[in-house]
């Protein structure tokens, strides 16, 4: 899908710009709060920091029953409220990821769209020369599984995409990293994840 059809009349807003359009090519990242696409966003961003590319960090939102479930109950306080946790979540995912703004990476944008992930990504990163990051769990079957998002922009995109790992650890701490913060991981804080 190319820059110029559905998802990209609704990317409503930007925020966090601090520079113009110039260079080759954007580095377009999909952020959600997972341990995955904070990968993906570390990984863009040291590219960015490498190359000079601007970073652009999307992160795509819905209503919860979908877009169809809320034409037949539109309540634009709920659809502004929804908003507001979606702006949350992707300024949570840069505190996470680097304590505020990356490092070394002179122009970052971060983009909400009300759309799919899927078709946010592909018609945020309609550029040739852009690059698209996304994160994605380790099993080839989720990449290549019926549905999934990873899926729909590797087939779709209509630039280079590149795929990033979440991190893998032992199963017996999986559990305890799901309760764990940032705060745990950084020197001189607690060290022990909340059970």
């Amino acid at each position: 899908m190319k820059g110029g059809s559905g998802a990209a009349g609704r990317s409503g807003e930007t925020a966090g710009r601090s520079g113009g359009e110039a260079g080759p090519g954007r580095l377009v990242v999909g952020v959600s709060g997972s341990l995955a696409s904070l990968a993906a966003l570390r990984a863009a961003a040291l590219e960015a920091a490498g190359t000079g590319r601007p970073l652009l960090a999307v992160l795509a939102w819905e209503p919860p029953r979908g877009e169809a479930g809320y034409m037949l109950r539109p309540d634009r306080i709920w659809a502004e409220n929804w908003r507001r946790e979606a702006r949350a979540r992707l300024d949570r995912a840069f505190d996470e990821a680097f304590g505020g703004n990356p490092p070394g990476v002179a122009d970052v944008e971060r983009r909400l769209v009300r759309d799919r992930p899927w078709r946010a990504l592909c018609a945020t990163a309609g550029r040739p020369h852009d690059r698209l990051v996304i994160g994605v769990r380790g099993a080839r079957w989720v990449l290549f599984g019926r549905g999934g998002t990873a899926r729909r922009v590797l087939t779709r995109a209509g630039c280079p995409v590149l795929t990033v790992p979440a991190p893998r650890f032992p199963v017996l701490l999986r559990t305890r990293l799901r309760h764990a913060r940032a705060v745990h991981f950084q020197p001189g804080g607690s060290g022990r994840a909340a059970v």
